[in-house]
């Protein structure tokens, strides 16, 4: 049976996406500095944990979600709340149009990494992806060696933690249900946020202005999530990521209007330079599979 070819339906399920991740980004800024990124983190986790299991109860799926492989999301969990913490404290130091940027070269991280998950060949294409998204780093982060801004590194950081956590999650799905994924995520999840949170002895708790912004990021997490997930079932990744390269344009018109963040043209060079370099890595995988 031929995968599925819906590549409207998948665009649809992609402006979800990119909504739900604008969002977060947004709320995120409309209470920095009301809590740390930690507070952030284990709030976020526990309102997804309770989505989770409300959504596993009322489709009766409970039952598939297993604990054989609970070593493997322990490790997978450990790389998403580091690429996570560094996200989010990434969005308080810098640009959100830079933070998303540098996010996007994940799928380079990825190339170089997957020979040691997954065993996969570097090629020459490969090879010559991830050196367009390396000049696309230069070009957007625009680095002083000699004094390398904390959120530049943090959201080129979270990109790295985010590439292993892609990696980790494709060996996951062979044989884990999507729910037993999602479970494990938001409770792992929740208990290093909360571990992280009480650390330092210094906890506030939501309040009347902070809960919806709160409730928001949980929403959006689980969200944007599903939505990805639900596109790349119904179109290959060749035509999910251009519609999810929309998540800059419309970050950086956000940025402008409501944060007075400054527009340059330098950040879109570097972004089109990632995504030329993700794009010639998707095709040479489109052609490997029809070849």
């Amino acid at each position: 049976m031929s995968a599925p070819h819906r590549p409207l339906a998948a665009a649809l399920w992609m402006t979800g996406s990119i909504a739900a991740f604008t969002s977060m980004a947004i709320a995120t800024r409309q209470i920095n500095g009301a809590h740390d990124t930690f507070e952030i983190l284990a709030y976020r986790s526990v309102i997804g944990w309770v989505l989770v299991m409300v959504l596993a109860l009322a489709l009766g799926q409970t039952g598939r979600i297993s604990t054989d492989r609970v070593g493997s999301h322990l490790v997978r969990n450990v790389f998403h709340f580091t690429g996570q913490s560094l996200w989010f404290w990434a969005i308080t130091l810098i640009p959100l149009a830079q933070v998303f940027a540098l996010e996007f070269t994940s799928p380079i991280w990825v190339i170089l990494l997957s020979p040691l998950f997954l065993g996969e060949r570097l090629t020459r294409r490969k090879m010559l992806a991830a050196a367009l998204g390396f000049a696309g780093i230069i070009i957007v982060a625009r680095p002083d060696f000699t004094a390398l801004e904390p959120g530049v590194l943090a959201a080129a950081g979270a990109a790295v933690f985010f590439a292993a956590t892609n990696l980790m999650t494709k060996a996951l799905t062979r044989g884990e249900p999507i729910v037993s994924i999602l479970f494990w995520l938001t409770l792992m999840q929740a208990c290093f946020g909360t571990a992280a949170m009480l650390a330092d002895g210094n906890v506030t708790l939501p309040t009347a202005a902070t809960l919806p912004w709160l409730a928001l990021i949980g929403v959006a997490g689980i969200t944007a999530h599903l939505c990805l997930t639900t596109a790349l079932s119904l179109a290959p990744a060749s035509t999910v990521v251009p519609v999810d390269f929309a998540r800059l344009p419309i970050i950086a018109a956000v940025g402008a209007v409501f944060y007075a963040e400054p527009v340059e043209p330098s950040l879109f060079l570097g972004a089109a330079l990632i995504f030329l370099g993700i794009w010639l890595n998707l095709r040479q995988r489109g052609a490997a599979a029809t070849g």
